[in-house]
């Protein structure tokens, strides 16, 4: 059986993405940081799961922490779903504002992916998907941290891409637009959602699983160093 590791697993959308690879077959181990209690119910909630705790941001303690997870076996797949805001105009910007969204999404790729890399590269077969941002693409005011962090990640996506293809691995994000979440509906109401999105509405998070569910699928084996939105045609 492939395993996953899909960090952020126990968010909104980080769930909705376990949910879709544990009902494509796969184990799935569910990664949190401050939501540990969640990622652990939701690991009883699917049965083919099991959670774990670290702060993606502290390089060496993520990799002690996935030593056990790589005695049970190569992840196959990983999901990289972790990301925080700190909104502020870069003027009033703090610099722990800056590091904080860069280090949780793109230093956080880098200390989850690469102590699996080696081993997921011996199996000859491998799916790696980080999820960036529309505000990657387009921008957005307030947001040059966390633009910058998820832009990074579609740099590191097409640079490993093409380091890996030969094993049978791809790498790909995904740039999810307005999803439906408690913090989407505490700050936009649904003319908002209208005024900014061609289609009229926030996706869901099971719209964008399903994405990725394709994406870690043996169908999805020659799409490689992608960017793919999924963003109701706001770009």
């Amino acid at each position: 059986m492939r395993r996953a590791l899909v960090t952020g697993g126990a968010s909104p959308l980080g769930a909705a993405i376990c949910r879709r690879l544990v009902g494509d077959g796969m184990h799935v181990i569910i990664h949190a940081y401050g939501g540990i209690d969640r990622a652990h119910a939701l690991a009883a909630e699917l049965g083919n799961a099991e959670a774990f705790a670290c702060d993606l941001r502290d390089i060496a303690a993520t990799e002690a922490m996935l030593s056990p997870v790589l005695d049970a076996g190569p992840p196959q797949a990983i999901v990289h779903n972790a990301g925080t805001h700190d909104d502020a105009p870069m003027a009033g910007m703090s610099p722990a504002q800056w590091q904080g969204v860069i280090d949780v999404s793109l230093t956080g790729f880098y200390s989850v992916t690469r102590p699996l890399l080696l081993p997921m590269m011996g199996t000859r077969w491998g799916r790696i998907v980080a999820v960036s941002s529309v505000s990657a693409l387009l921008g957005n005011r307030g947001q040059v941290n966390y633009a910058a962090a998820k832009a990074g990640l579609i740099g590191a996506v097409k640079s490993l891409a093409r380091e890996v293809a030969s094993r049978g691995i791809t790498v790909n994000a995904v740039a999810p637009g307005v999803i439906a979440s408690p913090a989407v509906d505490a700050v936009m109401d649904p003319k908002r959602i209208a005024d900014l999105v061609p289609m009229r509405r926030a996706g869901t998070p099971e719209e964008v699983a399903d994405l990725i569910g394709f994406l870690c699928s043996d169908k999805a084996g020659y799409i490689t160093g992608q960017t793919i939105s999924i963003n109701g045609g706001m770009a």
